[in-house]
């Protein structure tokens, strides 16, 4: 992610008003408003799902309790992950090649 922010309310506020303060301090740290909040389903609430200032997704990557806000653009890799090397792929540890060698 090139900008975004987690954020941690464990308060008994609502969970509109966690997202709502989230967003308000993004915005006024990296000057731009956010625009996609990922959650972990524990801590989802579908209450106030229309009031909210940014479009909200669930995902169980994010610990209970933390937001995880910023710029769509952004966290698109979140959702779209890039294949990775399979074990024959990857190259054996510098370590593992020292030992081989010797």
């Amino acid at each position: 992610m090139d900008i975004g922010m987690l954020w941690f309310d464990d308060s008994s506020r609502s969970f509109a008003e966690k997202v709502r303060r989230a967003a308000d301090y993004y915005k006024e740290k990296y000057g731009r408003e956010p625009t996609l909040c990922l959650v972990n389903p524990q801590t989802w609430d579908d209450a106030d799902m229309k009031k909210l200032p940014v479009e909200m997704r669930q995902a169980r990557l994010v610990l209970p309790n933390h937001f995880w806000i910023g710029v769509e653009d952004d966290l698109r890799r979140v959702n779209r992950p890039e294949k990775r090397a399979t074990r024959a792929e990857r190259a054996p540890a510098p370590a593992l090649q020292a030992e081989r060698a010797a």
